[in-house]
């Protein structure tokens, strides 16, 4: 096989490998998914039926506390690295993956649904903005309220000589009041104790199925256009 041939295809299987990547990723995928549901206001949810709705995200309970930012919130992402080299070849090593969620109401125009994350089993798919981070490195010392959050979770921001490592965090959330997109099945339910300026007995859910997980996102561009 000739040179020029074997170039084309290493490229050509790089860029197979590229476009997968890209066409795979959990951002594209929740993306494509969501724009194949139908979105609805909360009052026209139908029972059974696969439906998404966008709206703001309220606490049901005591809000989550994000771990660097502070920010009140319903559901965080986390993730933590640090960039390892071995020989000639480096990469960046996960040393903390973390993700809290609660239920939480969106509030489609004083229209209520309730959403129920669970972990265990996992019945959610979720792509968060990661809109905080931080890093570290030689010559780029750590914040204080960065130290903190490593010390929480047991990482040593120094090497044994006393230079930083080099580590960078990336942080999702749900803030309270923030406009959401969720997708999944309808449910009505009772309530059992009513929710302020929320005048009705029944409330919409949307929960996961055996073949569909509830879908989570704050990706702006998903959201439903406004005519």
């Amino acid at each position: 096989m000739s040179t020029p041939i074997i170039i084309i295809l290493c490229f050509s299987f790089l860029g197979i490998i590229m476009f997968l990547s890209f066409y795979f990723n959990k951002k594209n995928v929740i993306k494509r998914t969501l724009s194949r549901i139908p979105n609805k206001p909360a009052s026209s949810l139908k029972t059974n039926e696969l439906s998404k709705v966008s709206g703001k995200a309220l606490h049901v309970k005591e809000p989550l506390i994000a771990p660097y930012s502070k920010r009140e919130c319903v559901f965080y992402q986390i993730i933590i690295q640090q960039h390892v080299s071995h020989g000639k070849s480096s990469h960046w090593k996960t040393l903390v993956e973390e993700e809290r969620s609660q239920d939480f109401f969106v509030n489609t125009n004083n229209d209520f649904v309730i959403v129920s994350p669970k972990d265990s089993p996992k019945n959610y798919n979720c792509f968060l903005v990661k809109d905080q981070d931080q890093n570290s490195g030689t010559f780029n010392d750590p914040t204080p309220k960065f130290i903190a959050v490593l010390k929480h979770y047991n990482i040593d921001h120094t090497t044994l000589f006393g230079f930083n490592k080099r580590l960078r965090y990336k942080e999702g959330v749900i803030e309270i009041g923030e406009t959401v997109t969720v997708a999944g099945v309808a449910k009505w339910k009772t309530l059992s104790e009513p929710i302020a300026e929320y005048p009705y007995s029944k409330i919409a859910s949307l929960e996961s199925t055996d073949k569909q997980k509830i879908i989570i996102t704050d990706l702006p561009e998903v959201r439903q256009k406004r005519h």
